[in-house]
């Protein structure tokens, strides 16, 4: 049977069960230190006190008197009792030279041998030695009476050991109260902690911290929806690499630790990053993309940030309008698949009726006026992907009642674009401008109008907008005029802003992408008043090398 296995021990758990080994080492440590060193420390103040009433006695005028008596125990023992019991020592006695005792604390013991080593002493020199005695182990002094240079006696004052002992004992009790107090306050401490620690790290261990640090960093590079989070004080406390493109901040800048009012974005942006409130998707230009942002803050008591999520709209809005311009160009064929059935029926009865030559020349008329457009876009935009679009644009213009022609001097040859160059950003830029200028040739007449600067041209001829693309000297110029009422000065900066139309709130976002397109390539983005009165946007774009372009093209092919 297989035992069900045993989830590792959480970090906290590993740092408690460390801290408190931890802890009960230093204690211990300090225990032995403290109990090695008392020991000593005891020995040591036993030795000086046993020394200092040794030396005391010996110096005493009436114990040299009390020798010089016939009898000196009869004096000598009460003093050597009294001094006993005032110092607290074990034993003080005086003998001769001989080592016959004088006194002792049991009487009985009086005039014995001292034992113990008297050598030095009789030497004239005071030393200190552990002996068992009488009395059992003990720490002694033994120093010289004098009486001139004479030695006339000897002094031993001593401890017994196991007083000095109960002594250390007595420490060290008190010695692990202390331990054992410092030992449970420091658990408890290490409890405190670590259980706050628990709840931060959710009762993970280190392997799953490590496990899921991994998976965090593995997400936020993986994920392509990009990740910026914001401290309380509006600084960048983690952006993912998708957050760095979306943003325009490049991979070497250092980004962590700067406020978003230092990363240059457009003021409507940095605004919504900055805001207090939850945005929910937000659409926002940068240099280069169109931005969905959402925001929302974090709060806990009080403001810890904001967490912030961009999407890029960029692809989307460029595949919108592809779709707008693909079902534009249904709507055109369908009309003039029903135009081209009323021309059939007309030709198809006008030879009924027997004008065989009124129809042959009815037709002839409306293929020549049909195939002179394709015809010049054909023979001068070699560029498939343009010349399409123009010729769409065309047939979408020509049902509003708009004529769209192209410029004389128009000239792309095939190749002359580089693969650098992306079709979908010719699409957006060529396409918008003939569809604003489209609306503005139609309408003819437009709140953002200059009537007085209007040329006689748009006063009766038929609403025309001209179209010039040239690929020359290593840039390609694409220039789109109108004869609709124009762009006032005062305007003229504020048609590339997003939101601004003359066709009310929800428009207004295809001159921003084309500024955006050219910007994105490299290039830039021109307004001035066409000849014709209208409007006239020229956008220059860089080729570079274009023999690259067309070689890279062939070998495809």
């Amino acid at each position: 049977m297989r035992l069900p296995r045993t989830r590792p021990r959480s970090l906290a758990g590993q740092l408690f069960a460390m801290q408190v080994v931890l802890i009960a080492a230093v204690v211990a440590g300090c225990a032995v230190f403290a109990y090695v060193s008392g020991s000593a420390q005891a020995e040591q103040t036993a030795t000086r006190q046993v020394r200092a009433a040794a030396v005391a006695v010996a110096d005493s005028p009436s114990v040299r008197e009390a020798i010089r008596t016939p009898d000196p125990s009869a004096v000598l023992q009460p003093y050597a009792e009294q001094v006993r019991r005032d110092t607290g020592i074990a034993f003080v006695t005086i003998m001769d030279t001989e080592r016959r005792r004088w006194t002792h604390p049991d009487a009985s013991l009086i005039g014995e041998t001292f034992l113990g080593h008297t050598e030095e002493a009789l030497a004239g020199a005071t030393f200190t030695e552990t002996y068992t005695g009488t009395l059992g182990p003990s720490l002694r002094v033994v120093t010289p009476v004098r009486d001139g240079e004479e030695i006339i006696g000897l002094v031993s004052a001593g401890i017994t050991v196991d007083r000095v002992s109960s002594q250390v004992r007595e420490q060290l009790g008190a010695l692990a109260l202390a331990a054992g107090g410092a030992l449970a306050l420091g658990g408890i401490g290490t409890y405190v902690i670590n259980a706050r620690l628990r709840r931060h790290t959710h009762g993970m261990n280190a392997a799953e911290l490590s496990r899921l640090h991994d998976y965090h960093q593995a997400t936020l590079h993986a994920v392509r929806e990009g990740l910026l989070m914001l401290d309380g004080q509006r600084r960048i406390a983690l952006i993912n690499d998708a957050g760095r493109e979306l943003l325009g901040i490049a991979p070497e800048t250092e980004a962590l630790g700067r406020t978003v009012d230092e990363l240059a974005l457009p003021a409507p942006l940095t605004g919504a990053l900055l805001a207090s409130k939850a945005r929910v998707d937000e659409l926002h230009l940068t240099a280069e993309r169109v931005v969905v942002v959402n925001t929302r803050p974090v709060v806990g008591g009080e403001r810890r940030g904001t967490v912030v999520t961009l999407r890029d709209h960029t692809e989307l809005q460029a595949l919108t309008g592809e779709l707008d311009s693909e079902r534009g160009f249904t709507q055109a064929l369908r009309s003039q698949a029903h135009e081209a059935a009323n021309r059939l029926h007309t030709v198809v009865s006008l030879i009924e009726l027997g004008r065989v030559e009124e129809a042959v020349e009815f037709a002839t008329a409306e293929l020549e006026l049909a195939q002179v457009l394709t015809d010049r876009v054909v023979g001068a935009v070699e560029e498939p992907v343009l010349a399409a679009l123009l010729l769409g644009k065309a047939a979408q213009a020509n049902e509003r009642g708009v004529e769209l022609e192209l410029a004389e001097d128009s000239l792309i040859d095939d190749g002359a674009l580089p693969f650098s160059l992306a079709q979908r950003d010719l699409v957006t830029i060529l396409g918008n401008l003939i569809d604003n200028a489209v609306d503005a040739a139609s309408e003819g007449d437009s709140p953002g109008a200059v009537p007085a600067q209007r040329t006689a041209s748009q006063g009766g001829g038929r609403a025309r907008v001209t179209v010039t693309a040239l690929a020359c000297d290593r840039e390609l110029l694409l220039r789109v005029s109108d004869t609709g009422a124009g762009i006032g000065p005062e305007e003229a900066d504020e048609v590339f802003r997003r939101g601004w139309s003359t066709h009310g709130a929800g428009r207004g976002l295809g001159l921003a992408l084309v500024r955006q397109a050219a910007h994105r390539n490299g290039g830039s983005v021109e307004l001035d008043r066409a000849p014709e009165g209208g409007a006239r946007f020229t956008v220059r774009l860089p080729l570079g090398d274009r023999t690259a372009g067309v070689h890279e093209k062939k070998v495809t092919a």
